[in-house]
């Protein structure tokens, strides 16, 4: 699956948002190494902290299924009702979700306008120094 085609299926998910309160809609879609694809939306909650991103949702959906390798994650966000106006970066929760599964080097996160405007980085360009188990293995190498 290519990015054009991630990012689609991002926008796909964000229609599925739950949002209330904010009326802010995300959409994500997390590529497997083995070519799966978990949408996510955001889902809120009137008591806020029981809230989740649509990031995180997309994470534990393939981690529930038993999926551990990860590839790349297309995110989408904006107002109900508008267009994606800008990029839609994940929070710091969500990148330490990532941080959990993936390779800070190799994992790409895309962030969309649409599927022709987009920006792509990695997991470490995101979260330099990132906190992962590698940190409490003996000698603590860290990332």
């Amino acid at each position: 699956m290519d990015e054009k085609e991630l990012v689609a299926a991002a926008i796909e998910a964000r229609k599925m948002a739950y949002t209330p309160y904010s009326g802010f809609q995300v959409g994500a879609a997390l590529l497997t190494k083995s070519g799966r694809v978990y949408q996510g939306c955001n889902i809120e909650n009137a008591a806020y902290t029981p809230s989740n991103c649509a990031e995180r949702t997309a994470f534990f959906k393939a981690v529930s299924e038993g999926e551990r390798e990860f590839a790349a994650i297309a995110i989408v966000g904006g107002k109900a009702g508008q267009g994606l106006t800008d990029f839609c970066p994940p929070c710091g929760v969500c990148r330490q979700v990532m941080m959990e599964f993936c390779d800070p080097d190799e994992f790409k996160v895309v962030l969309a306008k649409s599927p022709e405007e987009r920006k792509t980085l990695s997991l470490r360009e995101l979260l330099p120094l990132g906190f992962s188990g590698r940190n409490l293995e003996e000698g603590g190498k860290s990332q």
